[in-house]
């Protein structure tokens, strides 16, 4: 029961609020300035005034975000742009987070581009309509204020019109009881003449006859005033005062729309930079840093085996000579370069030591040694990359194919384009001369072989460095070194002669050579430069015809004896080829350059020694 009168109580207290807007709505359309206003002229006045300065300071306002907006999109894009990967960084676009951090300053770059939009959007639209609004406005209201002025004049000379009528009546009123009186007095008066009398009489009756004539003014100026008064204050007044109020009404639905308008622009863009705030989270969301390890792997990773031990050499067991091999091989690894090869920069020529200009063939060497170093590419690497680890190589090798490539594809393209307008020229002499074109279908032409020899020729590279075994470096370019003013020169025997020289730390001929004539060179053809290697004995021959210095031969006992675990195809200087189980002699074992020196018996000529990847073979070193 409770219940019910609660829910009863409820609705007619809704139905009353309802009913109570309801007439307030209706009061409010009735009601109008005119009628309800009248006497406030100056007032309503003022507020059109007030509201229209509000209406301007809203277009200031929205100015000033105009400005901050433009001034935000611009910053944004200038932080864009300040934070673009330079050119030299271009490499790192592999890695996730870089591609992430490219993807978030283009999603940035887009938000500035949305702000920019909001910005020109507020211009054209908002502050333009507000702007016009408020000279309509101002404009009106003072038309209104001049009618409104204009009414009131009228009426304040109508009421002056009445007030003077009214006094001249009074006057007149006045004149005329005064000359009664004074009729009155000398008609009374026995003294006078009958002239006098009749005098008194006329000036009375004048008197009389004014006061008539004013109080008949005065009559017809309170009727005019009092019509015209009614006019002004139920049609003429009313009705500047309701232009007023439609002018401050359309004022304030102007500012509402405007209002409205501004969230509107903003709004239409809100999409846009959600999806811009998407593309950022799924930017951050794409970085993987596994992959990212796997591709630093890929860059970086050289194709070379970690060094073995160091093994332990009993000096009262061994030699000098190979004592003092053994602790020059350990103590020049640093100098070699980063990339295991002796650094290109650094190779000098010594003149003399191979009585240069005294053999054809020392010549030659030299030559090929000039053209190696001015093989060299911008960054300070040689043609075909040899001076970089195997992997690196192969992967410079094949980016550079891959280049080549679509460079003959474009080229390509633009030699068929040519050709198609050197046929339509022919066809149609009016639309150009033939011969025009000739010269640059020529041009396109050699550019196109030329991009075809370099394809030939990197392929070539590639596969040549696909041949060459991952172990190490080549063995002839990481044990002639320098070391302390001695040069060391392995023979094909095994000996080490120790050349003292006077001069500045130059790395000699023989360890120059040997490095250019390694694999990564290109110098080096031979398989072997050892006892029976064809080509190696040559060179041998050559330097021994030398007369700045001579060689002995001398035989390097074994230390132990090994197994090859896989077929090995020699294609290093100095190195030689084994069948996979093929048992050797080492005469030499690895000093952590991952090449170990062994021998064979060959029946055609005694012995074949050089150098093997230590990663294939099983060793067996005597006690």
């Amino acid at each position: 029961m409770l219940a019910l009168l609660a829910s009863g109580l409820s609705r007619s207290s809704s139905n009353n609020k309802l009913a109570e807007s309801e007439n307030s709505a209706q009061n409010s359309n009735n009601m109008s300035w005119g009628t309800e206003l009248w006497d406030q002229n100056e007032n309503l006045a003022i507020h059109t005034n007030r509201g229209i300065d509000a209406l301007d300071k809203f277009a200031n306002f929205l100015r000033d975000r105009v400005a901050i907006e433009t001034e935000y999109a611009g910053k944004l894009r200038r932080l864009v742009k300040n934070y673009q990967p330079k050119k030299k960084e271009e490499e790192d676009n592999e890695f996730t987070s870089v591609q992430a951090f490219r993807n978030l300053l283009k999603e940035v770059g887009d938000l500035a581009g949305q702000r920019e939009v909001v910005s020109e959007s507020l211009q054209l639209q908002i502050i333009a309509g507000v702007t016009l609004l408020s000279k309509t406005l101002r404009e009106d209201r003072k038309k209104c204020l001049s009618d409104g002025a204009t009414l009131q004049q009228n009426l304040t000379t109508q009421l002056s019109s009445l007030d003077r009528a009214k006094r001249n009546y009074e006057k007149a009123y006045r004149d005329s009881e005064k000359a009664v009186d004074s009729y009155k007095r000398a008609d009374m008066d026995l003294n006078l003449s009958r002239a006098e009398v009749e005098r008194y009489k006329n000036v009375m009756t004048s008197k009389i006859q004014q006061s008539d004539d004013a109080k008949n003014e005065y009559a017809n100026q309170l009727q005019k005033t009092n019509n015209l008064q009614q006019q002004h204050y139920s049609m003429l007044l009313p009705s500047v005062l309701n232009r007023l109020q439609e002018l401050d009404e359309k004022r304030t639905r102007g500012f509402r729309e405007f209002i409205v308008g501004a969230a509107d622009v903003e709004s239409s863009v809100a999409p846009i930079i959600a999806r811009c705030m998407e593309g950022i989270v799924k930017a951050g969301e794409s970085i993987n840093e596994k992959e990212d390890t796997f591709k630093v792997i890929e860059r970086y990773q050289s194709g070379f085996t970690p060094p073995r031990d160091i093994p332990f050499e009993d000096l009262s067991k061994c030699d000098p000579d190979s004592v003092q091999e053994s602790h020059y091989s350990n103590s020049t690894s640093n100098h070699l370069t980063i990339r295991g090869t002796m650094s290109a920069n650094k190779l000098k020529k010594r003149v003399g030591i191979f009585n240069i200009f005294g053999s054809n063939k020392q010549r030659q060497i030299i030559e090929a040694c000039i053209t190696m170093k001015n093989s060299l590419t911008a960054d300070g690497q040689k043609e075909d990359f040899s001076d970089l680890p195997p992997n690196q190589r192969r992967k410079k090798l094949q980016a550079k194919i891959a280049e080549l490539t679509q460079n003959i594809a474009q080229e390509t393209k633009a030699r068929d384009g040519l050709m198609k307008m050197k046929i339509v020229y022919e066809a149609n002499s009016s639309l150009g001369n033939p011969m025009t074109v000739e010269g640059q279908l020529n041009e396109s032409e050699h550019k196109l072989e030329k991009l075809k020899v370099d394809l030939k020729k990197y392929q070539g590279f590639l596969e040549k460095a696909s041949q060459v075994p991952t172990a190490t470096s080549s063995p002839q370019a990481s044990r002639n070194q320098l070391q302390n003013g001695h040069r060391t020169s392995r023979h094909s025997n095994g000996s080490a002669d120790d050349h003292h020289d006077d001069g500045d730390d130059q790395p000699d001929d023989a360890g120059s050579l040997s490095s250019s004539a390694s694999p990564e060179s290109g110098l080096g053809t031979s398989h072997t430069s050892l006892p029976g290697s064809g080509q190696g004995s040559a060179n041998e021959n050559a330097i021994g015809e030398d007369t700045y210095y001579e060689t002995e031969v001398e035989t390097l006992n074994p230390v132990g004896k090994c197994r090859a675990l896989y077929p090995f195809e020699a294609s290093s200087e100095g190195s030689i080829p084994m069948s996979e189980g093929e048992e050797l002699q080492v005469i030499e074992i690895d000093q952590g350059d991952g090449w170990t020196r062994v021998r064979r018996e060959n029946n055609s000529n005694g012995w074949d020694e050089g150098f093997v990847p230590t990663s294939y073979i099983e060793c067996t070193l005597y006690a």
